[in-house]
């Protein structure tokens, strides 16, 4: 079952266009669970079962691992990531709810269909509403983050990219025409020490840089 075309729809070759996702991979679960998400809002699939959730939780995919539906991450706990091909099992199962299968149907269904195929189903399945990763809406709350977020930022504002990295940010005056910023990809903005502490840190190394007046001969 093909998802209806929705007004403002790219019309691009949907296999292509899915193929572009795979740049981003590997994923962590709640990235995982977020893109996924995006893409099927986008691409207007909902499960008829009302006790399927549309946007598939971490816990969700947990599950659907448990169950065998979905392959296990490479690595384990905090370090497990997930692959293209993790987000294409993600994807056709939602699909197949969409079409009112249960969860013991798209087992017997899916098994251990070849990449290419499960591919090429959800390509079909989810057509010309599928979105390219420089037009996906990501929902504020459990929108990416690392790798995936910035790239998905830079593609969706390729002008802006420093801008939008530098949203969050510690700002540090050392002196006239002298300011530091540290954005939260860095562990001082997480766990910060007291501004003095920085200040004369980033002073003394400032300092350090300087010529020496008294190396120079007139």
């Amino acid at each position: 079952m093909t998802a209806p075309r929705l007004p403002g729809s790219s019309g691009a070759d949907p296999l292509r266009v899915l193929r572009e996702y795979r740049a981003l991979a590997p994923w962590s679960l709640r990235d995982l669970s977020a893109l996924a998400g995006a893409i099927l809002e986008a691409s207007g699939v909902f499960p008829l079962n009302v006790s399927a959730r549309a946007r598939p939780s971490e816990r969700t995919i947990r599950f659907y691992v448990a169950q065998g539906l979905v392959s296990p991450p490479e690595g384990r706990g905090t370090a497990a990531t997930y692959t293209y091909r993790h987000l294409l099992q993600v994807l056709a199962i939602k699909q197949r709810q969409m079409e009112g299968a249960t969860l013991g149907a798209i087992t017997r269904d899916l098994g251990d269909q070849a990449g290419d195929v499960l591919e090429r189903r959800v390509a079909s399945a989810l057509g010309p509403n599928l979105p390219a990763p420089s037009r996906i809406t990501l929902a504020q709350s459990g929108a990416p983050r690392g790798k995936v977020g910035r790239v998905i930022q830079d593609w969706s504002h390729p002008g802006d990219a420093s801008e939008a990295r530098m949203t969050a940010c510690r700002r540090l005056t050392l002196g006239p025409g002298v300011e530091v910023l540290i954005d939260d990809r860095h562990p001082l903005f997480r766990h910060p020490p007291d501004e003095a502490t920085l200040l004369a840190a980033f002073r003394g190394a400032l300092h350090s840089l300087m010529p020496d007046d008294n190396d120079h001969t007139s």
